[in-house]
């Protein structure tokens, strides 16, 4: 099976059958093991008949008791091997569908890295949670095709051999017979794969629902709006819950047809064997062979069924994999380098000039404005911005990235301990060449001095006011903390947001609203502490708290996504009615808080 470390490969992503062979094609030997395991061990299923035939006609009717002896040892002798292989096959078949899970999990969690910031902007994260969870088994499953797939065609060819010497009529009538009963079964397996993808489909949009409601439950309940949010969920689930049904309908017929209708052509070949056995056209040995024979046949009959079935629902999943793996990231089109030394940032769109070294706010009455200046100074998208008057998306991506960190107060938080949950920034910048530490990076985005990484967390932990979360952990740093955090309150993981940031301590910091969810007190004391901390280096919030923006150099007031008017706070309090009302709505909330 592939290594946990191993190169994964690059899939075939030109559709789903393409996918599943390229799955098969990454590990040849242990499928073509599989396919020679399955098919020695479906012939030798066909050759117990022979061999009682043989006991029968050679030892049992004519009394030849060392005749039978011997037909009966190599009965036992071929059920013993024929036992070995069958462990020896469903082994190798294990490995081939691990393998496959294995692969396509590296290659969905590689290319989610991959995409990066732009994952959330591609894909809904209940595509990524189904894929994950479902899609991945479901592949790997298909791939028993390769084993036992093979294996019931090669039988089937030896067990028509077989008839032909016993009864050409029996042969042409089970060669004709079993090619039939797969084709009736078609048409199903045709429609199953529509209904499952609209399952699929379906099941995506409800699983991202679940995340929705399991991180906004609070929020809901703060809101009264627990109730509207479960009704909608109710109604997605009643329609999941009826397409299931749409499925399992046609699976059902597919699986009763798999079974029944060999079972009843093995009723009819019987009953014509009987007819020519009492004719005397073949023998009493050559009768119990023909039903063996038969009786053999539906095993394949049912694999051939099965296969289908999980091809069917396997090459759906594969091509949600391939529409996954089909998304790019942010294309890199930057050639030129990088300002050598801290420059300004300017948006042509919005206005917003950014000087370096300083403390800068932008300030909106729609969130949405602010976020969206963010991201283009970020380039996280495409626009007119300069940096140092070079176009800020003809410079190299991975420059930017280097040296300019964009903070979202809503950025994931993945399991593990405190400690790793923010020192994972600084190690991840470390890597990229983005920290002092660096032999890479330009000289002004060294740090300040070279202390350890622990210094650097306490420093973050003493800016971002979140030391009390370190002392309330039963473990301090070493505690564990649960995905996205759901163990502490929302002030503590935005705080925990805005160490993970600091720590990283990037050239350009770009924070989005890093103390919404934050009290008075301890937004004032954020407030207060940035400066210090980000001394001489570039800094840019957007927030309309007036507790952080009295502690900025530079206030940008935005008006529909424009600079209406740049200032210090108390400046722009005098100057700017519109900004004065907009300020003037968080002091009221403070004072509610109080």
């Amino acid at each position: 099976m592939i290594d946990a470390y191993e190169d994964p490969g690059t899939p075939d992503r030109r559709g789903g059958w393409r996918y599943l062979w390229w799955l098969v094609r990454c590990q040849p030997g242990r499928c073509a093991a599989g396919a020679v395991l399955a098919s020695v061990w479906m012939v030798l299923l066909a050759a117990t008949p022979y061999l009682m035939a043989k006991a029968i006609d050679e030892g049992l009717e004519p009394g030849d008791f060392a005749a039978l002896t011997g037909w009966s040892v190599a009965l036992f002798v071929v059920g013993s091997f024929n036992a070995w292989l069958s462990i020896m096959r469903h082994r190798t078949m294990t490995r081939v569908r691990m393998d496959a899970n294995f692969r396509t999990v590296k290659v969905v969690v590689g290319h989610a890295v991959r995409l990066g910031a732009a994952l959330p902007r591609r894909a809904g994260a209940g595509e990524v949670v189904t894929i994950g969870v479902g899609d991945v088994q479901t592949i790997s499953q298909s791939l028993t095709v390769v084993g036992p797939g093979v294996g019931a065609v090669v039988a089937y060819l030896a067990v028509a051999v077989l008839l032909i010497s016993v009864s050409p009529l029996i042969a042409a009538v089970v060669l004709l017979g079993m090619p039939t009963i797969v084709v009736l079964v078609g048409p199903l397996l045709t429609r199953l794969q529509g209904t499952e993808t609209e399952y699929r489909e379906r099941q995506g949009v409800l699983t991202a629902r679940i995340a929705d409601l399991a991180g906004g439950l609070r929020v809901l309940n703060g809101l009264g709006g627990k109730g509207l949010f479960a009704d909608a969920f109710h109604q997605d689930s009643q329609r999941l819950r009826r397409q299931g049904y749409r499925v399992g309908a046609v699976t059902s017929w597919v699986q009763a047809l798999g079974v029944g209708l060999p079972t009843l052509f093995l009723a009819v070949v019987t009953w014509l064997a009987a007819r020519l056995a009492a004719q005397g056209d073949i023998t009493v040995g050559e009768l119990v062979s023909v039903y063996g024979y038969v009786a053999v046949l539906v095993g394949p009959v049912a694999f051939w069924v099965e296969c289908g079935y999980q091809l069917s629902r396997g090459v759906v999943a594969a091509r949600r994999v391939v529409r996954f793996l089909r998304l790019e990231p942010l294309e890199d089109t930057g050639t030129r380098d990088a300002p050598a030394e801290p420059s300004v940032l300017h948006d042509p769109e919005s206005g917003v000039r950014v000087l370096p070294g300083r403390l800068t706010a932008l300030a909106a009455a729609r969130p949405a404005d602010t976020a969206l200046v963010i991201d283009r100074l970020g380039r996280y998208t495409p626009s007119t911005v300069t940096w140092g008057g070079v176009p800020l998306d003809e410079m190299a991506l991975a420059q930017v990235r280097e040296r300019i960190l964009v903070a979202d107060h809503e950025a994931d938080l993945f399991a593990g301990t405190l400690s790793d949950v923010i020192g994972g920034a600084e190690k991840t910048f470390r890597g990229a060449g983005n920290c002092a530490t660096s032999h890479d990076a330009p000289a002004h985005a060294k740090r300040p001095s070279e202390a350890p990484p622990e210094a650097h967390m306490t420093q973050a932990l003493h800016t971002a006011a979140a030391d009390d979360i370190v002392q309330a952990l039963p473990d301090g740093l070493a505690s564990e903390i649960d995905a996205q955090a759901r163990n502490l309150s929302g002030g503590q993981r935005q705080r925990i947001r805005l160490v993970r940031a600091l720590t990283a301590n990037p050239e350009v910091l770009l924070a989005i609203e890093p103390t919404s969810a934050l009290d008075a007190h301890t937004e004032a004391r954020v407030a207060s502490r940035l400066r210090a901390a980000r001394d001489g280096r570039t800094t840019v919030v957007t927030t309309t708290s007036p507790l952080v923006l009295d502690h900025m150099d530079t206030v940008h007031y935005l008006v529909d996504g424009k600079v209406a008017a740049t200032g210090t706070h108390r400046d722009l309090l005098d100057s700017e009615p519109g900004y004065r009302a907009l300020v003037a709505r968080d002091t009221d909330a403070e004072e509610a808080v109080r």
